[in-house]
């Protein structure tokens, strides 16, 4: 009896170890399978609740870059305190000073500057005036900003007789508080808020592109200008060989560096048709070499054998348009630059966003002269 009890309850004993051995062996068996699947799932997981964060950052990179095209330069953005003494005058409701820094009033554009100038005074009621250097003179126009910031601005337009000279000064009046834009002549090289006028490179590239086009595509062509080295005449004869470049017949035979004296830059004019007698185009890079170009071309008895293609609306210019000596020439709403500019200035010292403005281009010729004639 006792040896069956025994045998039964070795039997029983001898179940339940197979039963756990089983069972652990199940579950050694198992884990190693399930546990990868397990991790890879939360990889899974993690992945697509990243992989969307991920790209919506790709995404709203260019947004960013959208929104701040799109928001221009305002005081909340700027990145400098304003002066507080400004800051004041503009708090007090104060006739702002702001002063209009051409790079040479002595040539036959600025009057065009000055135009805009007076027509903002009359409509913002600013205390505004038009100054600068006569002749170019980086120097010159540095040392009359400078003593203009010493008696009290609120804020400067500079058209730029130097980009490379002018540059650190407009940035060290930023970092004072003054707020300073650029007009007609640019300085993408400073911190400027904004600039008004034309993009000089497509200037002229445009006007590159009229003479060649005039000329059917074939000619020997000069390019004149007043000052080689200024920034607004490296980035028009930029522009204007790009275009040139386009056509396989035509050759520019020179830049002529004419200065800015009326008698000398007749006298480069004539040098160099003498030294290039068989030049059939002249391209001026602005205002006040086309004219002369023209007249050198009545005084030889040459009208009709070269073309001529320049800037702005110089009374000569458009007189030797009206009789057929010159071609055409290319209007840059030069009143509009100044006038642009003070406004700005202006919308800016009051809170708002301002923007570059380009005043673009329109070609004036025989066919519509007269109506810029009697403006």
């Amino acid at each position: 009896m006792n040896t069956k009890r025994n045998f039964i309850v070795a039997l029983t004993l001898l179940l339940v170890l197979a039963l756990t051995l089983a069972a652990c062996g199940t579950q050694e068996a198992v884990e190693p399978e399930e546990q990868p699947a397990a991790e890879e799932a939360v990889a899974e997981e993690a992945e697509a609740e990243e992989a969307p964060v991920a790209e919506e950052a790709e995404a709203e990179e260019p947004a960013a870059e959208e929104a701040a095209d799109v928001e221009g330069v305002s005081l909340e953005n700027w990145g400098y305190e304003l002066d507080p003494v400004i800051a004041e005058h503009v708090a007090n409701g104060d006739p702002l000073v702001i002063r209009v820094s051409y790079h040479d009033v002595s040539n036959e554009f600025a009057p065009f500057i000055r135009e805009g100038v007076d027509q903002a005074a009359e409509d913002f009621n600013v205390d505004v005036q038009l100054v600068g250097p006569v002749g170019v003179d980086a120097e010159a126009q540095i040392a009359e900003l400078e003593s203009l910031i010493e008696a009290g601005v609120d804020g400067l337009a500079i058209s730029s007789v130097s980009t490379d000279a002018l540059a650190p000064f407009i940035n060290r009046t930023l970092e004072m508080g003054i707020p300073v834009v650029s007009f007609n002549s640019d300085n993408p090289s400073s911190n400027r808020l904004a600039y008004f006028g034309q993009d000089m490179v497509q200037a002229g590239y445009t006007a590159a592109k009229e003479l060649a086009e005039r000329l059917g595509g074939e000619g020997k062509v000069i390019i004149t200008t007043l000052d080689a080295g200024a920034q607004w005449s490296i980035d028009r004869e930029t522009g204007a060989r790009n275009a040139f470049e386009e056509y396989d017949g035509i050759e520019v035979l020179a830049t002529i560096n004419c200065g800015t004296e009326p008698q000398e830059i007749y006298s480069n004019i004539e040098n160099a048709m003498l030294t290039y007698p068989d030049v059939n185009g002249i391209l001026g890079l602005e205002c006040c070499t086309h004219g002369p170009a023209g007249e050198f071309l009545v005084n030889n008895d040459m009208v009709g054998e070269v073309m001529i293609v320049g800037f702005d609306l110089v009374p000569q210019t458009l007189e030797l348009i009206q009789d057929g000596t010159n071609e055409a020439t290319f209007d840059a709403a030069p009143e509009r630059q100044s006038y642009e500019a003070i406004k700005q200035l202006i919308a800016f010292l009051n809170g708002e966003a301002i923007f570059d403005f380009d005043t673009g281009l329109q070609v004036v010729d025989i066919t519509n002269v007269e109506e810029f004639m009697n403006r």
